[in-house]
């Protein structure tokens, strides 16, 4: 085999590695992720970088299918047709703006980035780069961020070999420190294992069970309770009645995942619940595209999508505390958590009902993902899911 056709090969392989291995769901191997850069620039035509950038994605993102089979309970051909289509904008953007002319490869790798942290194409901007930042430079906060930038834009430009050298000595240090983010005081989060039914049983009986459990967390100084993403099913006066009287003779606050529905659609939100009444807390920003947001359903007159409020509500007040709240899908993607840290929350929550996930190693890179944007800027952190 020829020289010009063993490169290419080489490069989408050690993509596909780069891919599997930094998104495996351990946080401290994130910082493989910025080998893609170099792949990318080191690809001598605009094919290979598109085979390099799918390579990657592809790899980073191998348990959608499975996953999405689970989610819809049918075969894997849909999870792999939007496994692929998801891939698409990634491939599209990184063979675009890739360039033979290495003066200017450095800019146009930062476009790339950039575009795939923001809306439209931030939408499916899984495994970001970027999320390194978090191991490379903890408590470096946007210090961090824009050195992490640099390192990657230095990694496209002819003096790679030299930046990988100092990225992996700040990688070092940090992995010989490494320590997880702290629990709020008087918050807890609470990891249920109810399947699919999560949500689905609607009961009486079944939300007795998740107030029995949420007291039984209620102790030992915690006052405030985070229960998963749709936790209480459909949020209506009735639910709210029961869980607000059940709380009455506490003086404990739950924050539990939960559906707002009317004849549009409906919203993924967080509902805030104590003694004194409840209140809807949060609207996800980004439900998951496909399954969750489908904004064509309104084009064609139909109902039955979740709505997307792309910038709202980044930051929420909940038993006196400002939290930056992520629900299941936002924690994979960039915009909304920089736009929550932006305004200096005390603490992240981020809950997730990934019983669909089963099999995958999703939730692990949700759970890694948050947990490295919350060393980046030293912020305490609550998980909550559902499996």
């Amino acid at each position: 085999m020829h020289c010009e056709h063993v490169r290419p090969v080489l490069l989408i392989t050690a993509s596909i590695i780069a891919g599997t291995v930094a998104w495996s769901g351990n946080v401290l191997l994130l910082p493989l992720a910025c080998t893609f850069p170099t792949l990318w620039a080191l690809a001598r035509t605009r094919l290979t970088a598109a085979c390099v950038s799918a390579g990657y994605f592809l790899a980073a993102s191998r348990g959608l299918p499975q996953g999405v089979a689970a989610f819809y309970a049918f075969d894997l051909w849909p999870g792999l047709a939007l496994w692929l289509c998801a891939s698409l904008s990634f491939v599209a953007v990184h063979a675009i703006l890739w360039t033979r002319h290495s003066g200017i490869r450095p800019i146009c790798y930062l476009v790339a980035a950039a575009l795939m942290a923001i809306p439209p194409f931030g939408i499916t901007g899984w495994a970001h780069p970027i999320t390194a930042a978090g191991v490379l430079f903890p408590g470096w906060g946007w210090w961090g961020l824009v050195a992490t930038t640099a390192g990657l834009m230095g990694l496209v430009t002819r003096m790679w070999p030299a930046v990988p050298i100092v990225l992996i000595g700040f990688w070092a240090w940090s992995a010989a420190t490494w320590d997880p983010p702290k629990l709020p005081e008087g918050w807890r989060g609470v990891d249920l294992q109810f399947g699919a039914s999560l949500g689905r049983d609607v009961s009486i009986a079944r939300h007795r069970d998740l107030i029995a459990t949420m007291k039984g967390q209620a102790s030992g100084g915690t006052r405030t309770v985070v229960l998963p993403e749709s936790s209480l099913g459909f949020w209506t006066p009735t639910v709210e009645r029961l869980w607000v009287k059940a709380l009455q003779e506490s003086d404990a606050t739950v924050i539990a995942g939960a559906a707002i529905t009317d004849a549009d659609g409906y919203d993924n939100v967080l509902v805030a619940i104590s003694g004194d009444g409840a209140q809807i807390l949060y609207r996800e920003r980004m439900p998951v595209p496909g399954s969750m947001w489908q904004p064509w359903r309104a084009l064609l007159g139909q109902s039955g999508s979740a709505r997307a409020h792309f910038f709202a509500n980044p930051l929420v007040t909940a038993a006196d505390a400002r939290i930056a709240p992520l629900i299941c899908y936002e924690q994979l993607i960039v915009w909304p958590v920089l736009q929550s840290l932006l305004q200096e929350p005390d603490f992240i929550v981020a809950v997730g009902n990934g019983w669909w996930t089963k099999g995958t190693s999703i939730v692990a890179i949700q759970r890694a993902s948050t947990q490295a944007w919350a060393r980046l800027f030293a912020k305490p952190i609550v998980f909550s899911f559902n499996t």
